[in-house]
Parts: C-alpha cells; sequence; structure tokens
C-alpha cells in the first residue's frame, strides 16, 4: 500500500498547511530563520526558472506559484509581527539573525535610509514591475482569445491536409487553450502582488506604531529606545519579505513579456541586441564623443567604448566567415570538378538518372526546411501527407525527391511529376502567409502574394504579425505548411498517374497477406497485371479510393470472362463499390440531391454512345453543354450542395471523360450505382434550353 502511495502529492497540502499555520501559531525565531530563508530561496528558483524557460507553457504553473509564494509572504509577516511586538523589547535578535541582519546590513543602522529603501522596493515592485507585467497579461490575454479561431482553423487546414494527425491537432489545440488559461490566470495573480505590496507597507506602519506603544507601555523602554529596536527589527522585516516580492515580480514581467521563439532569455538577448555590428559600431562612436569631452569620466566612457568597438568587429569577422563558407558549398555542387588527382571514369549507365516520380525542387534560402540536420519541418509533413494519402486511397504513393536548385529564386519552390513542372510557388522561412478566406477584415502589411495552392489572395507577414492576423480572420500557416499543402493538392490531384505497375505489385503483395487464394488465382492467370492497373488508375481519376481491393479483384475477375474492355469492367466495378461511391458523395443521407439530363439530350448522348462515335457531338453543343455544366455547378455551389449528375450507364464514362476536366466540381454516377435502400431527389437538369 505504502509502496504506491505518490509522496509528491503531499506537497501542496503541507504548503498550504505551513502557510496557514504561520498565520495562526505562534514561530520560535530559529523557525522564522528557516522560513524566510526558504522563501528566498524559493524566489531565486522561480528567477532562473523563468530566465532559462524557452515556451509560457513550460512556466504554465507560474499562476499558482505566484500565488502561492505570495501568501507564504503575507504568512511570514503575520508570524514575524506576532514575535517583533512580543519579544522585540529583548533586542534586535528578537525575530531571528535573518530580520536583524537585512535591518543591519541593508540599512547600515540609519532607520531613515531603511524607511526610504523600504519604500523605493515597495514603489517600484507596485508601480512599475507588477503594474506593467498585469497589463501585459490582460492584453496578452485578449489577442490570445481573440486569436483563437483562425488558430482553430489554421489546426482543422492542416489536418484535412494530412500535415497532421488526430493526436498532433488534439495537442494543439490544448496549447491554445492552456495559452489563453496562462495568460487570464497572469491577469488575475498580479493582483495578489499588487495587494501584497499594498500590505507591506500598511504592515510596516502598524509594526512601528506597535511597537511603540508595546515597549512604551508595556516594558517601560524610553521612546528613543523603542523606536530604535522597533523600527530596526520593522524594516528588516519588511526588507527581508520586499525582496523575494521583488524577485518573484521580475520573474513575472520577464515569463509574460517574452515571445516564445524556441530560446531562452540569453540566446534572444545576445541573438538580437548584439547580433547587428551597425549598431554596435554607432554606439561606440557615440561612447568615444562622449568620453573626449572635457569634465566626463574618460575612462569609463572610453573602455565601454572600446569593448563596444572589438565586439562589433568580431561579429563582423563571424558573419564574414559563415557567408564564405556558404557560398563555397553551391559552388562546388555546381562546378562538380573532380580533384586533379582522381582518376577519368569512362562513362557508364550509371550516368543515365532515372526521372523522379515526384520531385520536389527549392531555392537556398528554403534548404532549412528540408535539411535534415536543421531538423527540417517540410520532411516531417510530406511524410504526413503520404501516409494520410496512403490511408484515404488505398495505396501508397512514391517518395518525393527533394533537391536544391541555384537556378531557382532564393525563395522559390518547383514540384515536378515524372520530369515535369506541374506545380510552383515561393515561399518565406521565418515568415507566414495570411490567408483571405473571403471574409477577412482589413488589410495587413506585408509582400502580396497568391496562395499557390488554391489561388485565394494572401499576404506574407512575419512572425510578430501572426496573432493580429488571426484576430482579423486570416489564416495563418508557416512556410512549410504551405508548400506541404501545395505537394498534397498535387499527390491527390495526379493519383492515377502515380499509380504505376510498380505500385500496383506492391499492392497486391499487400492484399496477398490478407487473401492469398484469391490473388493466387486471379493473377496473373486471369487478370493481367496492366488491365488492374489501367481499372485502378480509372477509378482515381474519377475521385474514387482503392481501399477495397478485395471487391474489386473478385468483381474484375467474374466479369474479365465475358469483356475485356476497361471501361466496361471498371463500370462493373464501380457498380460492386455503389454503396462506397455514394457514402463518399453523399455521406449519412438517405436522399440523393442530384442533377440529372434533359430527355432530348440523353437520347442524342444514347446514340453517340451507341454508334461508338468518337467526339459525336456537335460542336455547337458540346460548347452549350459544358456552359450549361459550369453554370450549374456554380448555382449549386452557392447553395451548398454537391453537383452529382446522374445518367444511364451507358453515359457515365462518357460523359465524366467530356466534363471533368472544364468543371472539376461535378460527380458523374449512374443508375446501376446506387444502394436500394437510397432514394433520389432531381434539384436540376443539365440541357435544358
Amino acid at each position: 500500500m505504502w509502496r504506491d502511495f505518490n509522496l509528491n502529492r503531499l506537497a501542496g497540502p503541507i504548503l498550504v498547511l505551513m502557510i496557514l499555520g504561520m498565520m495562526i501559531l505562534p514561530l520560535p525565531a530559529l523557525a522564522l530563520d528557516f522560513f524566510f530563508t526558504f522563501n528566498i530561496a524559493i524566489s531565486v528558483i522561480v528567477l532562473m526558472v523563468s530566465l532559462y524557460t524557452r515556451e509560457i507553457l513550460e512556466f504554465s504553473s507560474f499562476p499558482i506559484v505566484l500565488l502561492m509564494t505570495t501568501l507564504l509572504r503575507l504568512s511570514l509577516n503575520v508570524a514575524s509581527t506576532k514575535l517583533v511586538l512580543t519579544a522585540g523589547h529583548t533586542g534586535p535578535d528578537a525575530a531571528g539573525k535573518v530580520i536583524e541582519s537585512f535591518g543591519h546590513a541593508l540599512i547600515g543602522g540609519n532607520m531613515t535610509v531603511g524607511i526610504v529603501g523600504f519604500i523605493i522596493l515597495t514603489i517600484i515592485n507596485f508601480v512599475v514591475i507588477t503594474k506593467g507585467a498585469g497589463r501585459i497579461a490582460e492584453v496578452s490575454a485578449r489577442f490570445t482569445l481573440d486569436a483563437m479561431p483562425g488558430k482553430q482553423m489554421a489546426i482543422d487546414a492542416d489536418l484535412n491536409a494530412g500535415l497532421i494527425g488526430e493526436d498532433e491537432a488534439r495537442r494543439r489545440r490544448a496549447t491554445i487553450s492552456q495559452e489563453a488559461n496562462f495568460f487570464g490566470s497572469m491577469d488575475g495573480a498580479s493582483k495578489f502582488v499588487r495587494g501584497d505590496a499594498v500590505a507591506g507597507i500598511m504592515v510596516m506602519i502598524i509594526n512601528i506604531v506597535g511597537g511603540l506603544i508595546v515597549g512604551m507601555v508595556q516594558h517601560d523602554l524610553p521612546f528613543a529606545e523603542a523606536g530604535k529596536v522597533y523600527t530596526l527589527l520593522t524594516i528588516g522585516d519588511g526588507l527581508v519579505a520586499q525582496v523575494p516580492s521583488l524577485i518573484i515580480s521580475v520573474a513575472a514581467g520577464i515569463v509574460v513579456s517574452r515571445v516564445s521563439n524556441n530560446e531562452d532569455l540569453s540566446e534572444q538577448l545576445l541573438g538580437q541586441l548584439f547580433a547587428k555590428p551597425q549598431v554596435l559600431y554607432v554606439t561606440a562612436g557615440v561612447l568615444a564623443i562622449l568620453g573626449l569631452i572635457p569634465g566626463m569620466p574618460h575612462f569609463a566612457f572610453l573602455l565601454m567604448a572600446l569593448l563596444a568597438g572589438g565586439l562589433a568587429w568580431w561579429q563582423e569577422q563571424r558573419a564574414k566567415e559563415k557567408e564564405a563558407a556558404a557560398q563555397a558549398a553551391p559552388a562546388a555542387a555546381a562546378t562538380g570538378v573532380a580533384p586533379a588527382e582522381a582518376p577519368l571514369q569512362d562513362v557508364s549507365w550509371a550516368d543515365v538518372q532515372p526521372v523522379d516520380q515526384i520531385g520536389l525542387e527549392v531555392g537556398y534560402r528554403l534548404i532549412p526546411l528540408v535539411d535534415r540536420t536543421q531538423d527540417g519541418e517540410l520532411l516531417r509533413r510530406i511524410r504526413g501527407i503520404r501516409k494520410k494519402i496512403a490511408q484515404e486511397l488505398g495505396f501508397l504513393v512514391p517518395a518525393v525527391h527533394i533537391r536544391d536548385n541555384l537556378e531557382l529564386k532564393p525563395n522559390q519552390y518547383r514540384i515536378q511529376l515524372k520530369g515535369v513542372d506541374v506545380g510552383a510557388g515561393e515561399a518565406y522561412v521565418g515568415q507566414w502567409l495570411a490567408i483571405n478566406p473571403g471574409n477577412a477584415m482589413g488589410q495587413l502589411p506585408g509582400t502580396q502574394t497568391t496562395d499557390p495552392t488554391f489561388g485565394l489572395p494572401a499576404t506574407w507577414v512575419d512572425s510578430g504579425l501572426r496573432d493580429q492576423a488571426q484576430a482579423m480572420g486570416y489564416t495563418v500557416v508557416d512556410a512549410s505548411t504551405v508548400v506541404g499543402t501545395h505537394i498534397s493538392n498535387i499527390l491527390q490531384s495526379h493519383a492515377s498517374e502515380l499509380l504505376g505497375r510498380e505500385e500496383v505489385q506492391q499492392l497486391l503483395d499487400h492484399v496477398r497477406k490478407e487473401a492469398p487464394k484469391l490473388v493466387e488465382d486471379l493473377i496473373p492467370k486471369i487478370v493481367p497485371v496492366g488491365t488492374l492497373q489501367k481499372i485502378l488508375q480509372n477509378l482515381l481519376e474519377e475521385g474514387m479510393h482503392i481501399r477495397d481491393m478485395r471487391t474489386i479483384l473478385e468483381t474484375v475477375g467474374e466479369h474479365i470472362v465475358r469483356n475485356q474492355d476497361v471501361d466496361e469492367l471498371t463500370s462493373a466495378v464501380r457498380v460492386a463499390l455503389g454503396r462506397a461511391i455514394i457514402h463518399q458523395i453523399f455521406p449519412g443521407e438517405n436522399e440523393l440531391q442530384v442533377v440529372t439530363l434533359e430527355p432530348q439530350l440523353e437520347n442524342i448522348l444514347l446514340s453517340a454512345a451507341t454508334g461508338k462515335s468518337q467526339g459525336g457531338l456537335e460542336p455547337g453543343l458540346a460548347e452549350r453543354l459544358l456552359q450549361q455544366a459550369s453554370a450549374l455547378v456554380e448555382n449549386m455551389e452557392n447553395q451548398g450542395l454537391n453537383t452529382v449528375l446522374i445518367c444511364p450507364a451507358q453515359l457515365r464514362p462518357m460523359l465524366s471523360r467530356f466534363l471533368r476536366r472544364s468543371t472539376p466540381g461535378l460527380r458523374v454516377i449512374s443508375h446501376n450505382e446506387i444502394p436500394d435502400n437510397k432514394t433520389i431527389r432531381i434539384v436540376g437538369v443539365l440541357g435544358g434550353q
């Protein structure tokens, strides 16, 4: 039983009971020394943790720590006040050595200096640090709450694009909620610190007045001696409590005023404050001029100018070395010249490079996104995209071959399919793309552009404007998400081209593990792999997944004996997969809202299909049909409906190929594909006058 008991869970209750006990029970001077020392140690620990915290939520317990340390100081004030008033007449060490040491060491025996110093510390803590930190926490909480809808939309966009999984999306949503709760709690906890500062001044006044009364009335001390003893004890007591309070307030200010960028305070200061040699050179010049003015402390100013100039020169040399190293590597790779001592190699088949199925070329400024040594974010996103496509479509797309290309612009990237460019765009590392979904309010300063995936108006903004953009209704994504979403869209739209013979064989090997007899009987004895590949490509081209390979193989094996036409076999497979097709288009709906053909147009198309004519439609009729289909799709989208055309089975392949390119939002199904438990409602007619 005791082995399963977690002693760490007792820390909170013990601390609370200790605080309440100090307020009620009398404490000896030795115990008071221990608790004052403990209070100082806790405040220093909190300050150090705040200095080395990289993300705000790494110290999410700070609001409750702030509250508990404040209550601890107040309870110590109560305990020390009782001890000062009851035993202060015995001497300066009546309330312990800590209070006596602070009283002597920090005020030097001068009561006026002690009182003034205590009041100044209290004013700095109350008026400057605590009030400023509370205001920052209040504003941050407001902006965090305003930005939550935009952040949620960005998470949903990443989830839908396959860039993140359910667990990562859940973690990010929890992080957003925790940030809002943190700043709201900090705003409330800062009120306790402000009250603590006011209580410190009131306790000091009460102790001095009460000490004079107790010393003169109860212990018959002269006024001067009573004032000296009790004032010394009061000032020491106030300082020993106010110093930890000041340290905690500084820690609170540091935590809420920092911008999270995965760096601690030291890294931010050194990386941003002293990173530009030009600034340091100007500072050194100003200090040198001030040092040469008669009457100025020449040594201090000139020494500081020398240090600033030396630091600027050192930073400049480091920047030149980094630039030279960065230029040397691409130059060596671009020349491709072998060392003089290397033997000449004859030309071989190894010099013939195969065409990559999927390629991504990036400019040199985008290399950090795909560099393994720099923990490139885009590499993880591409892995997530391939995994999501495999889960949705039912086969594993080839790996994306990534290379840098010095011929591209620094921030440009290019997506290739079998060596041919199919997409391009620009991305800026360290900036965020604010996409206007159509309801954003206001304009943002930055580089105006267009979202490369969906063509929406967008703006590249600095990281400091991210929260503002989300609050204005923009969808804000980083550079790796922009490129990853573009890749995901292209892979899904070209899925049929990526399903080669090799991928089909790998898919069959995977199915063989679950249904070995089915694959053994059909492939390749009855169903050639090439025929199966064309059927699967037809399904993918029309937006269908191929996850149900068992049904596909059984249907093809049943019909291929009577008909070897690929289109006819594809239609038979679609009928077998009708339930899945309808569920994909109308998820969870029993009534299917569809569009039908005008009867006269249907007869014309049936005649063309029966005659096996190639392009048998009259050009004017074909053009009018495309225009009507585009208008119909736009009208249905405005109503929030999918545009689904239902037609006879003989017309479905021809109409699907004819309408697919010009109206990608239109889906074509046949009557045979609709399950018996579904009903149809006609909401439009295609081909009417």
